[in-house]
């Protein structure tokens, strides 16, 4: 689960370098291997940026592909379990990974597409090392690494989940501002604690976290109809 990740929405992706793209295409044929270096370092711990097949402890990862087409809902188990767990509300994980979903997430792309841009996010939660790396203490998974992500939907989701379980901690009891308490922890999992806290206290928020709030509000009934299935 890196301050500052978004810089647009799925438009972005339509003009990724052609390198990468070339790079991502050897990797599905098999031409190149795969990568062995692992990404840099992020220092912020926000969430919204050698691997193993392992599954998560819990649900499987099934749909269990990494690669090809992807659609959120398909994840709902996963989310209905892991929120429960993590004592957050199912619908606002399934909101996240509807607005994370601005860019392809097979396992290959964001491999190749990390070798450009050290510092992205990986998995279908968008979640940057750092975050990861944080949120794991103590936890089951705790022995997961962050470079699992791409490949392990599952693990994926668990972790989202629990960010969003420190998300509310961090939240006080009363905040400014019309926002309900999902809308700052979805901002909190997209700018980071930090600016979160800010928001609650009325600080006014820029166009990246308001475009995320924006886009959480219009997921959040389809995000609802999937986790209710």
């Amino acid at each position: 689960m890196a301050e500052q990740r978004r810089r647009g929405g799925r438009a972005r992706w339509l003009v990724l370098p052609v390198a990468a793209l070339i790079g991502w295409g050897c990797i599905r044929a098999g031409l190149l291997g795969s990568d062995g270096g692992s990404p840099a370092h992020t220092p912020a711990p926000t969430a919204s940026s050698s691997s193993s097949a392992k599954p998560s402890a819990g649900p499987s990862s099934t749909p269990s592909s990494a690669s090809g087409a992807y659609d959120p809902a398909g994840y709902a188990p996963q989310v209905r379990t892991y929120a429960k767990k993590a004592d957050i509300s199912a619908q606002l994980l399934m909101a996240i990974l509807y607005n994370e979903d601005y860019k392809p997430h097979d396992a290959a792309f964001e491999r190749s597409w990390q070798k450009y841009k050290p510092d992205a996010a990986f998995g279908i939660a968008n979640m940057h090392r750092a975050a990861f790396d944080q949120t794991k203490r103590g936890r089951d998974f705790a022995s997961r690494k962050w470079e699992e992500l791409p490949d392990d939907r599952a693990l994926a989701v668990e972790a989202a989940a629990w960010y969003l379980h420190d998300m509310s901690a961090q939240l006080p009891s009363h905040w400014a501002g019309s926002y309900t308490r999902e809308e700052l922890m979805a901002l909190g999992y997209n700018a980071g604690g930090g600016n979160m806290a800010a928001f609650a206290r009325g600080a006014k928020m820029g166009s990246q976290a308001s475009d995320y709030l924006t886009r959480l509000r219009d997921n959040w009934k389809k995000a609802g109809a999937a986790v209710a299935g």
